[in-house]
């Protein structure tokens, strides 16, 4: 896990710099409440299930409460995992509820939607990551309503753990409609067992949203201008360590 504010980097100390929208620095600790935004969302959400495990979480970003898609609660052995990690539903409502009491949370904002983008999808190339930002605002506005720092955080091989047919294109719609993946994906010997892979977590600069606006084209504004600050900040912490992972090559196209 590299922590990268924008200078120097590091991955040991207990807190790490952010921005205010006025540009002043401040410093957010590991058990201040914060927006975690976990990108890219895989085929799997790997990079989120595995950073969400307290002793993972503890050390490296502070433990957090992961937000996760209504249909886990179908399967009883994921249910009861991520009772265990104190899960939240991905409604807006209880997204609100547990900002409200304070909580520390996690998410993916591209969601399943980010599981049928990119390569073999017509269109995308191999050597590009792709990170579905463009139209997913909710946790920005919720950030700025409740007056808590998003922080980026971009994982390095999420996406090389697992691979997937592309299927016809309403397949991807239902998914989308019912909240739901529907999915043929392969690891290793063909199973559904994720291939070895490394995964490099950068954290980038906490971002601190302003006081929210009671104007609504105003807080429109706002939520605009940090969610714009939002994808500069995942760019930049992108393309500044794809090298490190031997990712020269590659790009990050945000759509």
């Amino acid at each position: 896990v590299i922590s990268d504010q924008g200078g120097g980097s590091s991955s040991s100390d207990n807190t790490y710099a952010g921005a205010h929208t006025n540009n002043e620095k401040t410093v957010l600790r590991r058990d201040d409440q914060a927006i975690l935004a976990v990108v890219p969302h895989g085929i799997f959400p790997f990079a989120l299930a595995f950073a969400a495990l307290p002793e993972r979480a503890a050390r490296a970003f502070g433990e957090f409460r992961p937000v996760v898609a209504t249909a886990t609660a179908l399967f009883p052995f994921v249910r009861t995992f991520l009772g265990w990690l104190g899960a939240v539903d991905a409604s807006r409502e209880a997204v609100d509820c547990a900002l409200a009491e304070g909580a520390r949370i996690g998410l993916a904002p591209g969601g399943i939607a980010e599981m049928f983008e990119g390569y073999p999808k017509p269109l995308t190339h191999p050597d590009d990551e792709y990170a579905i930002l463009e139209g997913r605002k909710g946790f920005i506005r919720m950030a700025i309503k409740h007056g808590v720092p998003v922080v980026p955080v971009y994982t390095f091989g999420a996406t090389k753990m697992l691979k997937r047919v592309q299927l016809p294109g309403f397949v991807e719609q239902i998914s989308k409609l019912l909240r739901i993946s529907i999915c043929v994906f392969f690891g290793r010997w063909g199973l559904p067992i994720p291939y070895r892979a490394k995964l490099l977590y950068v954290m980038g600069k906490a971002l601190y949203p302003p006081t929210a606006s009671q104007d609504d084209e105003l807080f429109r504004q706002q939520v605009d201008d940090m969610h714009q600050n939002f994808c500069m900040e995942l760019r930049r912490i992108f393309d500044r360590h794809k090298h490190a992972y031997g990712w020269e090559d590659k790009s990050l196209k945000i759509i």
